[in-house]
């Protein structure tokens, strides 16, 4: 299976785009070793969420950013021009270093089966919960994680904040659902937050977000340092740390809930 789709009744739905690890044999045998590493995961996020929101909705892609990067625009357009990143299909990894064996890199025709198979059942998978959640109350939030290291020079300059909401600048939600995640970012003691700094939201939530259709997006990228033991191998889940952040998120969910919900008695 490409992904997994736990359904609920809450307006919100969970997305995990790059939390999945499998990697099929045939593409595994093309990895270098760094590729094989896998660094670029979104380590332990599905269980960071977890239990946060009574009867939420979550879809996770069991497979890896590796194989195909299901929060990249399939026709391959990238997300900030101009800036350092990765592909649909990545080349490197987010320090700029190969992935694939010399003469391994996936080629056009990789590319296009890459997203039939993977990237494409996906957001079939995220398209139909929106709809069906939003049949249910006329309005739905898709609050997409995503987690990454706190330094990575290849990609942005300095420490990441802890907290980072993306919203492409307010398009792709109702500004009281931003203002909700805002709130209690900027609120939440011993960590930092910023709004569509470095990261104003991917392809999904720029895809998906149209609020005046009912249909709200917003990405929390994490800095990694804010759950994990250690942001190098093997990228192991902090208890202690999560416990804390975990409050934070369960307030910050439960905002957003609340704010669809006056939305769809409001009618907006």
């Amino acid at each position: 299976m490409k992904f997994e789709v736990t359904q609920g009744n809450s307006p919100v739905i969970l997305a995990f785009p790059h939390t999945g690890t499998e990697v099929p044999p045939d593409i595994w045998a093309r990895l270098n070793d760094n590729g094989r590493m896998l660094a670029d995961t979104d380590w332990h996020i599905h269980q960071l969420y977890a239990g946060l929101l009574p009867n939420v909705t979550t879809v996770r892609a069991t497979f890896h950013r590796y194989v195909i990067d299901a929060n990249r625009d399939p026709a391959g357009t990238s997300l900030y021009p101009g800036q350092n990143t990765t592909g649909l299909v990545p080349g490197t990894d987010f320090d700029g270093a190969p992935i694939w064996a010399e003469g391994e890199e996936p080629s056009a025709s990789d590319v296009e089966h890459r997203l039939k198979t993977f990237h494409a059942p996906y957001h079939a998978a995220v398209s139909a919960e929106i709809e069906r959640v939003k049949a249910i109350h006329g309005v739905v939030v898709l609050y997409d994680c995503h987690s990454i290291r706190s330094h990575i020079p290849f990609l942005f300059e300095g420490r990441l904040p802890d907290l980072n909401i993306g919203t492409d600048m307010g398009r792709t939600c109702d500004p009281r659902i931003e203002a909700a995640a805002v709130d209690v970012a900027r609120a939440a003691k011993d960590y930092t937050a910023i709004l569509n700094g470095r990261f104003k939201g991917g392809w999904t939530v720029r895809h998906y977000g149209q609020p005046l259709d009912g249909i709200h997006a917003i990405q929390m990228e994490l800095s990694q340092t804010s759950h994990l033991a250690t942001e190098e191998p093997p990228f192991a889940y902090d208890e202690e740390k999560a416990g804390r952040l975990r409050i934070h998120l369960s307030q910050i969910l439960a905002r957003i809930e609340a704010v669809a919900d006056q939305l769809k008695t409001k009618g907006n």
